[in-house]
């Protein structure tokens, strides 16, 4: 299943964030696609606040590349990959245990290669040739629980 949105503000990214956090569940892996700047922190950040009782300081695990944070759906797990230079380097970061016990956000998915599951959920953010307007398409294998046809946004 696929699903396209047209994303004009932040304010519409951390929206959308918000409409997607109750179809997620804590056996999911998110893989945020997209180039630097395109929102993969942002979108993260909506998410894991609409996930949490209390609003959730959310930076970007760039140089950190793993941030755990309790919520009310249980662990996630939002990680970036974009400094690892070998799929095995994931292991050094808990991948092990993460996998199918938290949600996992993943940043740079890329870099997982041949690790990357197969039962994942993408979410690819690009820039519009107006370069204001973003697009975010959002697919999920229909193997998995995430119903699509089920978010509203407008």
């Amino acid at each position: 299943m696929k699903r396209t949105f047209h994303i004009k503000t932040e304010a519409d990214t951390l929206l959308l964030a918000q409409k997607i956090a109750p179809l997620l569940s804590s056996k999911h892996v998110l893989l945020l696609h997209g180039d630097l700047g395109a929102g993969k922190s942002c979108f993260c950040r909506g998410l894991i606040n609409a996930l949490s009782s209390e609003p959730v300081e959310v930076p970007s695990p760039t140089f950190t590349l793993v941030q755990e944070y309790d919520t009310n759906l249980g662990t996630v797990w939002h990680m970036d990959l974009y400094r690892l230079n070998h799929p095995e380097e994931v292991y050094e970061l808990g991948w092990e245990e993460a996998l199918g016990e938290f949600l996992l956000l993943i940043e740079w998915p890329s870099r997982l290669k041949y690790l990357t599951p197969k039962e994942a959920i993408h979410l690819t953010l690009t820039l519009e040739e107006d370069k204001t307007t973003r697009l975010m398409t959002l697919e999920a294998p229909d193997t998995i629980d995430f119903n699509l046809s089920e978010l509203v946004y407008d």
